[in-house]
């Protein structure tokens, strides 16, 4: 496959008269579009500037796009906060910090279509806080997973306390953070941090195979999984049930299901096979 040439991106800034690399590069791939972190001199640590290209690019993602694939450029995802930026904020200033990085972590997580983070190296702090924003993860053996904010006097300000725990529980994230513990991309996946692992440089081209897939589902579906899965799963039982039943006759009342399952009767769709 011929690599595209890069979209511009969301936001440019002059440097010595010229203007600067992009910090997020996007890509567009037929109904995919690949956003890349783009500091890898840095690690892709997350400056306030990144972070407001990668809010920028999901909320300005053209309508024919219908899955997103997240990456980092070099050998690591993102190893987190720019601490170097971070400085002597005060406790208003660092408030207000935290909530810029989680108006645009909202837009992953509940934006219009599913995304999918390619990790590699370093997936660290604000890093992991990023990819777990992501609906699937795809590990490659060569990432690891740390939430290093306790040595360094912190705590999480991206979300992560509301998201990993859901993925691997309170008491798994207060061991990263209270002693630093590492997570290599085996037991990532077996603890829930990521969905798939695989050899080094194979994780682009899994991400790009299962959005493909992504991409060709019924868009309500996938709104729906990643709208309404989350918040059932933090009801109660009977408030979820109920609305389940409101997201399945919604679901299934849409057009466009209406001619997928025609096509299914009709011997046109694939059945469910093991792979």
């Amino acid at each position: 496959m011929t690599k595209p040439a890069p979209l511009a991106a969301s936001r440019s800034r002059p440097s010595r008269g010229r203007a600067a690399a992009p910090l997020v590069v996007i890509e567009r791939r037929g109904a995919v579009t690949h956003l890349r972190l783009n500091r890898p001199a840095k690690r892709n640590a997350l400056s306030d500037a990144l972070v407001a290209e990668l809010q920028a690019a999901f909320a300005n993602l053209p309508e024919a796009v219908h899955a997103v694939v997240l990456s980092g450029e070099g050998p690591h995802f993102s190893a987190g906060l720019d601490l170097a930026e971070l400085g002597e904020h005060g406790i208003a200033e660092g408030m207000m910090h935290s909530r810029m990085w989680h108006a645009a972590f909202e837009r992953i997580e509940f934006g219009r279509v599913p995304v999918i983070a390619a990790l590699r190296g370093a997936v660290v702090g604000g890093g992991l806080e990023l990819a777990s924003a992501a609906h699937i993860r795809i590990a490659e053996r060569s990432t690891f997973f740390a939430l290093p904010e306790g040595q360094r006097g912190l705590f999480v300000g991206g979300g992560g306390s509301a998201r990993i725990p859901r993925l691997i529980g309170a008491a798994r994230m207060a061991d990263m953070m209270l002693t630093g513990r590492v997570y290599g991309a085996e037991e990532g996946v077996a603890i829930g941090l990521a969905q798939y692992v695989v050899d080094d440089g194979q994780g682009l081209t899994q991400a790009f195979a299962l959005a493909e897939k992504v991409a060709a589902n019924a868009p309500l579906s996938n709104f729906a999984v990643m709208h309404a899965l989350p918040r059932i799963a933090g009801m109660s039982r009977d408030d979820g049930l109920f609305t389940e039943s409101l997201m399945a006759a919604i679901a299934q009342g849409d057009d466009g299901a209406k001619d997928r399952m025609r096509d299914f009767l009709a011997g046109k769709g694939a059945k469910v096979r093991r792979s």
